[in-house]
């Protein structure tokens, strides 16, 4: 810098001129190159996000000019369909506030009736994509912040859309016209998390006592694994262990910043607590290493921490390790 400062006073050397022109030229080279890499990622970003989220392929309406003929007549035909599968779910209450009933999903059917019922003059859901099925649902469901998500959701841009899971005819589950229950439903493409909730130690998923979607959103969440809130945050986790969740005087702060999830696996583990490692001085020493002698087995004599002793945890005297009110050291 004071090189080019002297490069603009009359009595500067032509040298000094030379080489602040040379440091100008290399910061702006390097600011272009700088530039060029930024954009460069940008694009390969955007590239990799629509090829997860491509375009909804276009859907052409094959009830366009038809009008509403009502549920009674559609129930003139589809009588068993209707009694059965339809009367008693709540897509059949809309009828009450003046809704269309089957031709709210279906379309209007003034020309399927007068085709003597020409299926390609109707809407059948099992004909269209995932994203067209599901794009008539959100119709009415989009407003729901539940669904918000869906149309930039993980198991959407997976090609599993709404009737994927939800059937609003032939629901199998108690509630929300599911196919199965939870987490029947949920196993039939997660087999690795089915896997992981049949270890030792694990969260009561099976038995009904918590549920995938109490943790998770399935139709879309902004968050890593469609998380309901940030795993990093805790949000999740302290919804149910509260004492957990402080705040506290004397935080831990691998808790704080890297969540629940640095010691603990959220399904299931091998371990109790449903720690990652098994031993949980193990666990302790990937963060807090000790100066430890060559045999590895007895510490200095400055170090009061013999890893030695049978049975020895760390949490046995720093014991609220998540965080306290009265001891920096996580004692009692």
């Amino acid at each position: 810098m004071d090189d080019c400062t002297q490069g603009s006073r009359p009595n500067a050397h032509a040298t000094t001129d030379f080489t602040c022109y040379a440091n100008n030229q290399h910061r702006r080279g390097a600011a272009r190159a700088w530039v060029l890499l930024c954009c460069c990622l940008l694009l390969g970003w955007v590239q990799a996000w629509a090829s997860k989220h491509p375009d909804p392929e276009p859907f052409v309406d094959p009830t366009a000019g038809s009008t509403y003929v009502g549920a009674e007549t559609c129930k003139s035909c589809h009588a068993e369909l209707y009694d059965k599968s339809f009367a008693a779910t709540p897509h059949a209450a809309l009828l009450k506030e003046g809704k269309h009933g089957c031709e709210d999903c279906h379309g209007a059917g003034s020309a399927h009736v007068e085709g003597g019922g020409d299926v390609t003059k109707i809407i059948i859901f099992s004909k269209l994509s995932a994203a067209q099925a599901s794009q008539r649902c959100m119709r009415c469901h989009q407003s729901n912040e539940e669904n918000s998500d869906f149309a930039e959701s993980m198991h959407l841009s997976q090609g599993v859309g709404c009737l994927s899971c939800h059937s609003p005819h032939h629901a199998g589950g108690p509630e929300f016209l599911l196919i199965k229950r939870q987490p029947l439903l949920c196993y039939g493409c997660h087999a690795q998390q089915k896997a992981e909730f049949a270890r030792p130690y694990r969260h009561r998923v099976d038995v009904g006592l918590i549920k995938c979607s109490d943790c998770h959103n399935p139709h879309g969440s902004f968050r890593d694994h469609q998380l309901r809130e940030s795993a990093g945050g805790m949000e999740v986790c302290t919804k149910c262990h509260s004492e957990k969740m402080g705040p506290f005087v004397f935080e831990h702060m691998p808790v704080k910043q890297d969540g629940c999830t640095s010691c603990h696996t959220p399904h299931g583990s091998t371990n109790p607590r449903l720690l990652r490692v098994s031993n949980i001085n193990i666990m302790c020493l990937q963060c807090h290493t000790l100066d430890l002698t060559d045999n590895h087995f007895t510490p200095p004599e400055r170090n009061f921490h013999n890893q030695n002793t049978q049975f020895q945890a760390c949490t046995m005297c720093h014991t609220q390790i998540h965080g306290s009110n009265f001891n920096e050291f996580f004692f009692k």
